[in-house]
């Protein structure tokens, strides 16, 4: 497990502030395996011992997970419905540890969802600041016209709020529907089909494919993958690389 803080430890496992933890290395009552700590020193959560006035502090912060699931129709996003309809924990349960969705997809959407125990990096994906885009592949029934399309991608007010942009594209229009691409830089309730609705649209078929960089690609419907360090660090925003 990657080494962490001997402060953060602490904190992590709600002994006491960082602060306070500071406190109590510098009077040389903190020991990791035997030897008496200094502030800055890190440690490994699962395999290093530390002590604290000669009691060892057992870590009870569960492992991170990082997960990325294809979402299939009909599930719902939360931990628990009150309608006693599915929920995409169901297919996320022999990951062997208690993890969150990240964001939402609704009942009618599927594609790339992603679920953690990590609050930093929902926090990353879901704060508006951090302008993490998002794209889907949206099919609608029939042709879009030129003027509608502009009107996608022009200034749009849903429910009273004024969207950031958003940037539609047509890819192809064949057998009496058209396939588009919808980028969005914020996630509104239902944003999507509100904007859809507004513009006299009907999906047929709403896909999340991508989220920034990471790409669902692949990966089964129903199906979840562990994601890479390489994955995890770009969307924590400590590189660039994916």
């Amino acid at each position: 497990m990657e080494k962490i803080r001997l402060q953060k430890f602490f904190t992590d496992n709600k002994i006491m502030s960082r602060r306070s933890a500071e406190r109590v290395i510098e009077a040389g009552n903190v020991k990791v395996n035997g030897i008496t700590a200094k502030v800055g020193d890190k440690v490994d959560p699962e395999n290093d011992v530390v002590t604290y006035n000669g009691k060892i502090i057992k870590n009870n912060v569960s492992s991170k997970r990082y997960i990325m699931l294809n979402k299939p129709l009909g599930y719902v996003t939360t931990t628990s419905d009150e309608k006693g309809r599915e929920t995409v924990l169901s297919l996320v349960s022999d990951v062997g540890e208690r993890i969150y969705p990240v964001g939402r997809l609704d009942m009618y959407s599927e594609g790339l969802l992603l679920l953690t125990n990590d609050g930093e990096l929902t926090n990353r994906l879901t704060h508006p600041k951090h302008n993490m885009p998002k794209t889907y592949s949206v099919i609608i029934k029939g042709d879009i016209s030129p003027d509608t399309l502009h009107k996608l991608n022009s200034p749009m007010e849903i429910d009273g709020y004024k969207l950031k942009p958003v940037k539609v594209r047509i890819i192809s229009q064949k057998n009496g529907n058209t396939n588009t691409l919808f980028t969005l830089n914020e996630g509104r309730n239902r944003q999507i089909r509100k904007m859809c609705d507004t513009c006299g649209l009907t999906i047929m078929r709403l896909t999340r494919i991508s989220i920034g960089k990471l790409k669902l690609g692949e990966l089964e419907r129903g199906k979840w993958r562990e994601l890479t360090q390489n994955e995890v660090d770009y969307l924590l925003g400590k590189s660039d690389n994916i």
